[in-house]
């Protein structure tokens, strides 16, 4: 029996050393199956789901802003918003100093009165020059009347000095009378050219009076008080006055949030001077960069989940791709690579793809400009 004991001795030990060998195939071999499952699982998902799917954690928040800017120079009176104010299109958000552009109002407005009175006098000047064209043609007929009796006593003067001139031979006629008869006959031609002269001066005179009818009636004609030139000039500068004094109050141009304010009230602001950006937090979209070897599917249309690591996982939006960007990032920057140098390592390249978000959702989850974003497109969808 005591030789018996060493050999039991050890078939136990061989039998415990076995076991070891036998939990440890089986475990060996039940992560081994583990990860064919788990590569067999993975593999059916990438071709059923994963493959149809392209993401990138490079995307931020964007959104086209609104710069404030004056129009017209002056002193800022009021400023009636501040910074992360939420405001609505139409909303006052400065006040200038209008006594300027009330005044320029007031002298437009003079000048528009008084060029609408000249105009009503250039058409009253037009009915007085078109009575003295009529009273000069009075005066060529009162003109040529004269001129025909200064013709008659011309005629009878002749007619008087030849018959004394045939009867003076015979004594008839004295010396006396027949020099008076000359007499009478110089003063009757001297008459007929002044009656002469009178037509012509007569006619003369109507011309002038018809030329400047003539001229009068060209700065009236097709014209009313009302779109005479000089009158629609006055009008032009009355409704630039009236714009630059409606200028003075700066209102909102978009609803959204102000940002970047940096005018102060006293300042004199000159026009195209950047007061303030208004950021249209309903209007907000996602530009995603998105490495070239993923975008050989992407198409317009395509939808688009997002997250953000404001609100996590939790919340989940929806939207679509708009449109990809004519250029990579790097081929806009401000000093871009000189890849021609020969010192040129390639990079992977990423091209800006905005998404465009769902209103609704940024109403119920409210997003900020420059916020990091998780998107994913899927590419199966045309």
């Amino acid at each position: 029996m005591a030789d018996a004991d060493p050999a039991g001795r050890t078939l136990r030990i061989e039998e415990a050393e076995k076991k070891p060998n036998t939990l440890r195939k089986r475990l060996l071999g039940g992560i081994a199956g583990a990860v064919l499952l788990a590569g067999a699982g993975y593999g059916g998902w990438y071709a059923l789901v994963g493959s149809h799917h392209i993401g990138t954690d490079n995307a931020y928040v964007g959104a086209d802003t609104a710069s404030v800017t004056p129009m017209i120079a002056a002193q800022v009176l009021r400023v009636a918003v501040a910074d992360t104010q939420a405001v609505k299109k139409g909303d006052v958000l400065v006040q200038l100093d209008d006594s300027d552009a009330r005044i320029a109002l007031a002298q437009a407005e003079a000048d528009l009165a008084k060029a609408r009175r000249q105009y009503g006098q250039t058409s009253a000047t037009s009915a007085a020059l078109a009575a003295q064209v009529d009273a000069r043609s009075a005066d060529i007929a009162r003109a040529r009347a004269q001129l025909v009796s200064a013709q008659a006593d011309y005629e009878k003067a002749r007619v008087d000095l030849a018959r004394r001139q045939r009867l003076a031979p015979n004594g008839a006629v004295s010396g006396e009378e027949l020099s008076s008869a000359n007499t009478a006959l110089a003063s009757a031609r001297a008459a007929l050219e002044l009656a002469r002269a009178g037509v012509a001066q007569a006619s003369s005179t109507k011309g002038a009076a018809s030329g400047e009818l003539a001229a009068n009636n060209a700065l009236i004609s097709g014209t009313t008080a009302n779109t005479a030139p000089e009158v629609l000039a006055a009008q032009a500068k009355v409704a630039q006055a009236r714009l630059d004094l409606e200028r003075t109050v700066i209102r909102a141009p978009i609803d959204g949030v102000i940002t970047r304010r940096n005018v102060q009230v006293g300042q004199r602001v000159a026009p195209g001077t950047a007061l303030m950006l208004i950021v249209p937090i309903d209007a907000l979209y996602v530009d995603a960069n998105f490495k070239e070897g993923q975008l050989d599917r992407v198409k317009v249309g395509q939808p688009v989940t997002l997250t953000s690591d404001l609100y996590g996982g939790n919340v989940t939006y929806h939207g679509k791709v708009v449109g990809l960007s004519g250029g990579t990032g790097g081929a806009f920057a401000l000093i871009p690579a000189q890849n021609a140098t020969g010192n040129w390592i390639k990079v992977v390249q990423r091209l800006p793809v905005r998404v465009a978000l769902d209103p609704k959702e940024l109403q119920a989850h409210p997003l900020r400009v420059g916020l990091s974003m998780d998107a994913e497109i899927d590419v199966s969808a045309n």
